[in-house]
């Protein structure tokens, strides 16, 4: 038999870090077994859902590199086959109609609360007769249909990553909702847990990968599989990726859509290397950078952690860091120029943008740091205290005077790196100074301070743009001793 496994997020919201996981789980267990990653979106929220985060959620997948093997299906196109299935329970007598008011559920609930009891359905329409249902559909109540639990029944099944899981049918909430209100004898919009599992059977879904707080969904689930006479898939549910706190990763803990991680700077090669190894222990894994399709080889539901997973920012930077030090240097150099066009930076050329993204690349954590570490190449720095005090203080601005001076007399234009060199150390020997004076001195003209990139580097390409004399002359101008 084919394995199908399939992501089913709704579009309610920009795509999630923890969706991205389970998409990320589902995908790389799929090629683990051959098996297909199939796509369907759960729209059937029509208040919340919309078109344009459904956009959000596919672009997302095909920027990490989570391709589906088949159409996407929209489950809000297959409602009136939910229903007919909803029918089918009412026939089979697995359902029922329930004309509990919201007023009546409230007073529930608040009786519950004050005992110190569960909120709980007390199933008070189970058994109405067809003359009670008659009276309340007279009466102009609508109803939800309801899926009969029995309270005494025990539930389990085997989890690919947490084994043996039991559930009793008193702790389930009372019988549940299949469907909104509706009027009369009509059926209502279906509900999640009908949904899921009408169209899980649809797809032939072999395996359902999702997130730990789905187990009590899981449980309910199997009830409805068993009474529509489906086979069941193997069930598989993941830990839940937490902040610093212990706490499950949300909003206020301001990243967590993909976009927003993409906007950061992040590579989706590394972003994805990175959530693979998010609650997921491998036990022949060799080293830490790795490829999905490497991943996929020795992936392994049994490996997944059954607690919670901790969101390491420094571990998911290091990992980036990794990706952009070994990115091809042309490659790099076009995503690191979208960045330039933003600010309205423009490289001189092709091959001066590469040479200044190979300066930088091995101190950059993130792409956005193409921006900050780039910016001194293209606009002229303040002169910090700090680069101001050097140049005060151990005869700095002597030094620059003696090197703008070297530059005129020998009529240098542009400075390779070995002419950088020599340069230094010519001045040095000539004039008695100390190599590292005249180069500090350079970097406080070109940088403002006493910190930065490679010097002689960042020399060539300050030459190359003919600003090397200009931020030489500006110190001379601008330091008074």
């Amino acid at each position: 038999m084919e394995k199908r496994l399939r992501l089913a997020p709704s579009p309610t919201g920009l795509f999630h870090i923890g969706t991205a996981r389970t998409a990320l789980f589902n995908w790389l267990y799929a090629k683990k077994i051959g098996g297909k990653f199939l796509i369907r979106i759960e729209d059937t929220d029509f208040l919340r859902s919309k078109p344009e985060y459904t956009k959000n959620i596919l672009e997302g997948l095909k920027w990490l590199g989570l391709e589906w093997d088949e159409e996407p299906v929209k489950q809000s196109e297959r409602i009136s086959i939910h229903k007919n299935y909803i029918k089918k329970l009412l026939e089979s007598g697995y359902a029922y109609r329930c004309f509990t008011t919201e007023d009546e559920i409230s007073k529930l609930r608040e009786t519950q609360k004050k005992e110190g009891l569960p909120p709980k359905h007390d199933n008070r329409h189970r058994n109405l007769s067809k003359e009670e249902i008659e009276k309340f559909i007279s009466q102009g109540r609508t109803s939800v249909i309801r899926f009969k639990i029995d309270e005494k029944v025990k539930i389990k099944w085997l989890d690919q990553i947490r084994g043996e899981i039991t559930w009793q049918g008193k702790d389930l909430g009372g019988d549940l909702v299949l469907s909104r209100r509706a009027l009369g004898y009509e059926i209502g919009d279906p509900l999640y847990n009908l949904a899921v599992v009408v169209d899980d059977n649809f797809m032939n879904i072999t395996h359902v990968i999702r997130g730990e707080d789905h187990i009590s969904n899981t449980a309910k689930q199997i009830l409805i599989y068993k009474a529509l006479d489906f086979k069941l898939p193997t069930f598989s549910h993941t830990p839940l990726i937490l902040n610093s706190e212990g706490k499950k990763l949300s909003k206020r803990d301001c990243v967590t859509s993909i976009d927003e991680f993409k906007e950061m700077g992040y590579l989706p090669e590394a972003l994805t290397n990175y959530m693979a190894f998010l609650g997921w222990s491998p036990k022949s894994a060799e080293g830490e950078i790795l490829s999905l399709n490497d991943i996929s080889k020795f992936f392994d539901l049994s490996d997944i952690n059954k607690a919670g997973a901790k969101f390491n920012w420094e571990k998911l930077n290091w990992i980036n860091s990794q990706y952009i030090k070994n990115m091809e240097s042309m490659k790099l150099n076009k995503i690191i120029q979208r960045y330039w066009a933003r600010m309205g930076w423009e490289a001189p050329s092709q091959e001066w943008g590469i040479k200044l993204v190979i300066l930088l690349r091995d101190s950059m954590s993130l792409l956005k740091d193409g921006i900050d570490q780039s910016k001194p190449f293209f606009l002229l720095p303040p002169i910090q205290k700090e680069g101001q005090d050097f140049l005060q203080n151990n005869n700095g601005k002597a030094s620059l005077m003696l090197i703008l001076n070297y530059l005129k007399e020998k009529k240098i234009m542009k400075l390779t790196k070995e002419k950088a060199k020599e340069t230094i150390n010519e001045i040095s020997k000539i004039h008695n100074v100390k190599k590292g004076i005249l180069m500090k001195s350079l970097r406080v003209a070109f940088f403002g301070c006493l910190s930065g990139p490679d010097l002689i580097q960042s020399w060539e390409l300050f030459s190359e743009n003919k600003s090397d004399i200009l931020r030489i002359e500006r110190c001379l101008i601008e330091i008074k001793i």
